[in-house]
């Protein structure tokens, strides 16, 4: 199963987004987790100046 959702996501419109993850510190605890997305890739750069 897993198979089939990486090639899905290798064909077709799929290349045109990227997966990005950045680290984002905890305000509670102060411990850093990760913060997942899929983006387009002309947004990518854009992503992690927020």
């Amino acid at each position: 199963m897993a198979k089939k959702a990486v090639a899905s996501v290798q064909k077709g419109a799929g290349k045109g987004h990227t997966k990005v993850i950045k680290m984002v510190k905890s305000s509670k605890s102060g411990s850093y987790t990760f913060q997942e997305d899929v983006v387009p890739n002309d947004m990518a750069k854009d992503y992690f100046k927020k």
